[in-house]
């Protein structure tokens, strides 16, 4: 998802769009907690066509649970937790590492070394989840 506004103009909580340079934005109104609601189950979707998709060579597939809040994405001993509050998700792995991760207005994942498109970022864990 290269710009903001893909996927995400006709969703409630956006009223406008607008770019400058090709990079679009989208500007929020009412209720931003619908918004990342939104954005939360585009990355849950994501995370799900991604683990499918690794798992065909293998005929292997990972239990994706999702709602407005938390995301638990499986396989085998592998799992990946993540929760959601507003705009901000917290992530904890099997081996007991966490961290933390803002949803941008972008539909971009921001951390303390970045920001990531969220696609990169579900296709990325999916791949680890599937070794």
């Amino acid at each position: 998802m290269s710009s903001a506004a893909r996927g995400v103009s006709g969703v409630s909580g956006v009223s406008g769009v607008s770019g400058v340079g090709g990079v679009r934005t989208a500007t929020l109104v009412g209720s931003d907690n619908q918004f990342y609601v939104e954005l939360w189950v585009s990355l849950g979707s994501l995370l799900r066509s991604y683990t499918a998709l690794h798992g065909l060579k293998g005929n292997r597939q990972a239990l994706i649970e999702c709602d407005g809040e938390r995301i638990l994405a499986r396989h085998k001993s592998k799992w990946l937790e993540l929760e959601r509050s507003g705009s901000t998700v917290t992530w904890k792995r099997e081996g007991g590492s966490e961290g933390a991760l803002t949803l941008t207005e972008a539909g971009r994942l921001r951390s303390s070394t970045g920001e990531e498109e969220m696609d990169m970022a579900a296709e990325g864990w999916a791949r680890e989840l599937m070794q």
